[in-house]
């Protein structure tokens, strides 16, 4: 790898930086763990309030979405092995 690209490939983002050093200070298990769930509770926030402003773009109700996958399979069936 070039001197260029293995910059490119290290350069943190300020987020990256900004948690770096906030956690440069050692940790117990439950305070990752703690982390950890804040994270996902973040994420998971972004992604309903993601999916809600889709669900109003398209004009969906509880009963159009269930119409329009009424027969959606969302996994597929397992093959019988010999």
């Amino acid at each position: 790898m070039s001197n260029a690209a293995q910059a490119t490939a290290t350069k943190l983002n300020p987020v990256q930086l900004h948690l770096m050093e906030l956690f440069s200070r050692s940790m117990n298990e439950q305070e990752l763990q703690d982390i950890k769930e804040l994270l996902l509770r973040y994420y998971a926030q972004k992604a309903d309030e993601e999916l809600d402003k889709v669900w109003e773009e398209k004009g969906f109700t509880p009963e159009s979405f269930g119409k329009k996958t009424k027969n959606l399979h969302l996994r597929s069936k397992k093959s019988a092995k010999p």
